[in-house]
């Protein structure tokens, strides 16, 4: 007898192919789904804890010195240097501007 193939429907081992595909995309979307519900429900958490801290009262400012950076020799001076900035940028002892304008000094 001759192989026919079957023109309509799929046959029993396409629709438990198709079920697996649906089911299997299903469960990875209810996952996603769920974690980015923790997620945002732990970040919600997160900023009430802190926003309930005890607000400080800030640091008095005194009057801001830009550091006048050295001239780098070499360019591992210059490394150096530019990694001295980042820190006192990180350590809030500088302002953005003032990040930037010390970076394009060292860089000119």
């Amino acid at each position: 007898m001759p192989f026919i193939p079957r023109i309509g429907r799929p046959g029993l081992l396409g629709l438990a192919a198709r079920a697996a595909v649906v089911a299997g995309t299903a469960t990875a979307v209810s996952g996603a789904v769920a974690a980015h519900r923790r997620n945002t429900a732990q970040l919600q958490y997160d900023a009430a804890q802190f926003e309930s801290l005890p607000q400080s009262e800030p640091a008095p400012q005194g009057p801001v010195l830009s550091p006048a950076p050295p001239q780098a020799s070499s360019p591992g001076d210059l490394v150096t240097e530019l990694q001295n900035l980042m820190q006192l940028r990180t350590q809030g002892m500088l302002t953005d501007a003032e990040f930037t304008a010390a970076k394009a000094r060292l860089l000119s």
